[in-house]
Order: structure tokens, then C-alpha cells, then sequence
């Protein structure tokens, strides 16, 4: 019993010895002789009947007052118990921000399994595009495409929980300090978990998003879809390449100067062909951002696969008496080739005719400039990224893979990075090449002048 209650108890029995000395409350256990006022007197024993038929008040009031003390006594050990509790120390502050943190497990669990599913369609993919970059269907569909992958590494996160994360990554531009701190876990596992996903999209989802439009059906779409926009017949593509900026890199003065692109920053060089949709249906990084588009074109797969016949375009226009197999087109910093047309002239110093198939052959090419400021708008990371040189090539390829998810599922398209324009001399043509630039330059003028007759004859 409360020690307390217990001196509260001896008081009142002395208050009510003092009002009604005739009775003792204790006889029964104690079975001795109380002092009061200095007199002993002797104990006698009262019932609970005598106790309320008392003539006297005090066995009453005592009786009313004890139990009342009883009652606050017995509750007493539950507040004391809260108390307690309250004054235990809290956990540890890492433990802590777990737990509150809007970036735990145990909230996005509830976010994407619970909350999720009470909102309309229109609010939740919102709030799932201004966290990771995509709607809901869609991050579902890069899940459970990974799942698969991630599940044998025996990662120590959920892989849904890890993949958001990462897609948060590349969607804001998160370093991996920074999101650390915000998913309370090491830096080290963030990169580690980022390397692992990048790399996963890179290669294994790469074959299945990112595809030449051989097929009959699709390259009868692309090149239609083409010739609505530029009136020009069996374009299937646009060539573009773009500097990817480096957050930092190491202090070697040969190797920063290879790196520096022609806008002055340290970066990589992205390569993209993209089609009307603005999907990319070949993606090369394999130079550092000071390289020229045309040496960066001849030395990826594409450049190989074309000029040694490996692709086979079944689609053939003849125009002029010139056979027009698909080609790309892309401007004057890349080399004008059978498959890969440029414009005659940067400055419109040509003929009308040339003039007008510059115009329109720019504003086929214009996709692929709008493909690349997605693709910067969306993933954020590729403004400044802020990966190790090592990993930068898969997690470019990665926004890539992701970009085309997106335009398949017909994502809404963000705000457009806008680059400067470009500018510089043409390449020189390598004697390798030769073939391919006459037929080239014989089908462009072909192509010019048949444009000219057709839309002057309108």
C-alpha cells in the first residue's frame, strides 16, 4: 500500500479517536491499547453496524473519508504507472526520426497501400508524380518489373520502398547525403541501392523500352507519323546528342579538360534517336562531354549497325529515281550520310528549294530537342548530377528507360530544360564514309526538289 495513504490513514484515526473515543476502528488487528491525549485507554470491538448506528457523527464521517481515500489510493498506482512512462527517456533520436518521419518504411507503406487508394485518381497520381516522377500505375509497373532482380541481392529494404527512393533521387536530384539524412539510412546504402536500380533499368528493362523500329507495323507508324509533321518521306528518327553536366570531378587537369563540353562545364555525352512520339529508340553515353557529336556517333553500336548493313529497313520509297530506304536526320555537327541526312546549309545561304527542306528537316529534328528537355525536366539529376563518374553512364541510360515508360504511358510532360543552342563547324568526312556521303547528298537533293514541286504545286 501507498506509504502515503497509509499516514493520511494514522492521521485520521487520531482525528477520529479524539472526536469518539468509545470506538477503535484498528481493534481487530491491532488488539492493543491506543493513547489519546496522553490517556490509555482500552480497545473494544466495533462492527460495521455499530460503526453507522453509531450515536455519533465521527464513525460516519470517517468511514465516508477513509473510503474516498481508498478509492484515490487505488488508483493511484496506474497514474504513478503513466507517470512513469512519461518520464522514461525518449528513444534515440535516429530511432525517433524514423519512426515520425514522412520518409520511413511504415509511411510509405501507409502511403501507397492505405492512403493511396482514398483518393481520386487525378490527386493520388499527382502526389506520386511530385515524389517520384511518375504516377502510381506506372512506379507499380517499374516494380514489379524489378522485383524480380532486386529480390536475390537480399536487399534489407523493401524493393518498392528502395525504388522509390531512388526514382525520388533521380526526380529531384537528391545526392546521396541529402537523402540519407531525409531516409535516415547511411549514405554508402543509398548509393549502393541507387548503383543497383540504375544499373538493373540500364541493362535488363533497356532491350524491352528502348527498341530500332524494325518491325513493320511500328516503322509504318513512325514514318507516317513523320511525314504529317515535315512532309518529307521515311524519316523514322532524329539524332541528337546533349551534355550531361558532372556535380564535381577529380582534380586532373588532362582529364577536366576532356570533360569540358562546349558550353564550359565538366560533363558526359548523351546520344539519343528519337521518334515522333518522342520516345528514344537508341541511346549511346560513351564519351566525355568535350567529344563532337560526329566522333561520338561513329563510335556507338548504331553507327556500326547502319554502315555495316545490319538493320534492315524493308520500307522503300523511290523518289526521283533514288531508292529512299528509312533514315535519320539530325543537324550539321553530324556527317552526312545515306542514313542520316543534315541540312544543307546553317544559315539558309541555299537555294529555295534546299532552304525549304532545311526548314522542314529542323522541324523533324525538333522532336528529338524536345525528347532531351523531357528527359532533363523529368529527372532532375541530369541537370547537375551528382553520381560517381563510374555509374554516371547507367543512370543517364536509366532516365532514359524511365522517359520512355513515361511517354508510353503517356505521362504529362513537364516543363522543357531548355539548352543553348548549338553551334560550331561541320565534320570532316572520313574516307571510310565517302560512299555514304555521295548517295547521301545525291538523295538529299532528290528529297529537296521533289518537296519544292509538291507543296509549290499546291
Amino acid at each position: 500500500m501507498d506509504q502515503s495513504f497509509l499516514l493520511m490513514l494514522s492521521n485520521l484515526l487520531h482525528l477520529h479517536n479524539s472526536l469518539d473515543p468509545t470506538t477503535s476502528l484498528l481493534s481487530d488487528t491491532l488488539s492493543s491499547t491506543t493513547t489519546v491525549a496522553g490517556a490509555s485507554v482500552g480497545t473494544s470491538s466495533a462492527s460495521p453496524t455499530s460503526l453507522l448506528t453509531s450515536s455519533s457523527a465521527a464513525p460516519l464521517l470517517f468511514f465516508t473519508i477513509a473510503s474516498v481515500l481508498s478509492y484515490i489510493a487505488s488508483s493511484k498506482p496506474s497514474s504513478s504507472s503513466s507517470a512513469a512512462n512519461t518520464s522514461t527517456p525518449p528513444p534515440s533520436s535516429s530511432s525517433n526520426a524514423v519512426a515520425a518521419s514522412d520518409y520511413s518504411v511504415s509511411a510509405f507503406r501507409a502511403l501507397s497501400t492505405e492512403h493511396i487508394w482514398s483518393l481520386e485518381a487525378p490527386l493520388r497520381d499527382a502526389q506520386w508524380r511530385s515524389l517520384y516522377g511518375l504516377s502510381y500505375p506506372v512506379f507499380t509497373t517499374v516494380v514489379d518489373k524489378l522485383k524480380p532482380l532486386i529480390t536475390p541481392s537480399n536487399l534489407s529494404l523493401p524493393c518498392d520502398y528502395a525504388v522509390a527512393m531512388v526514382l525520388s533521387r533521380l526526380a529531384h536530384g537528391f545526392s546521396a547525403k541529402t537523402l540519407a539524412t531525409r531516409y535516415s539510412l547511411e549514405p554508402y546504402l543509398i548509393s549502393k541501392i541507387t548503383n543497383m536500380v540504375t544499373r538493373l533499368l540500364a541493362t535488363r528493362l533497356y532491350p524491352e523500352f528502348i527498341k530500332i523500329p524494325v518491325s513493320r507495323r511500328r516503322l509504318i507508324e513512325t514514318t507516317q507519323a513523320f511525314e504529317e509533321l515535315t512532309s518529307l518521306p521515311n524519316m523514322c528518327g532524329a539524332i541528337d546528342g546533349s551534355p550531361i553536366k558532372l556535380h564535381k570531378l577529380q582534380r586532373d587537369q588532362k582529364l577536366a579538360g576532356s570533360y569540358k563540353c562546349r558550353y564550359g562545364f565538366p560533363s558526359v555525352l548523351l546520344q539519343v534517336v528519337a521518334d515522333h512520339k518522342k520516345i528514344f529508340w537508341d541511346v549511346c553515353v560513351k564519351a566525355p562531354g568535350g567529344t563532337e557529336d560526329a566522333n561520338h556517333f561513329r563510335d556507338s553500336l548504331l553507327y556500326n549497325r547502319f554502315t555495316s548493313g545490319d538493320i534492315v529497313w524493308e520500307k522503300v520509297f523511290n523518289v526521283r529515281g533514288h531508292h529512299v530506304r528509312p533514315y535519320i536526320v539530325g543537324d550539321w555537327c553530324y556527317p552526312m550520310m545515306s542514313f542520316l541526312l543534315t541540312p544543307f546549309s546553317p544559315n539558309g545561304m541555299g537555294t529555295p528549294a534546299q532552304n525549304l527542306f532545311d526548314g522542314m528537316l529542323m522541324k523533324g529534328r525538333s522532336v528529338v530537342v524536345e525528347a532531351i528537355g523531357l528527359l532533363k525536366g523529368r529527372w532532375k539529376i541530369l541537370q547537375d548530377l551528382n553520381i560517381g563518374l563510374n555509374h554516371a553512364p547507367q543512370t543517364i541510360v536509366a532516365c532514359c528507360v524511365l522517359h520512355n515508360l513515361c511517354q508510353i504511358a503517356r505521362e504529362p510532360e513537364p516543363e522543357l530544360w531548355k539548352e543553348p543552342d548549338e553551334s560550331g563547324p561541320p565534320p570532316r568526312l572520313l574516307d571510310s564514309e565517302k560512299s555514304f556521303y555521295y548517295f547521301g547528298e545525291n538523295l538529299r537533293q532528290a528529297l529537296a526538289e521533289d518537296l519544292h514541286q509538291r507543296l509549290s504545286s499546291r
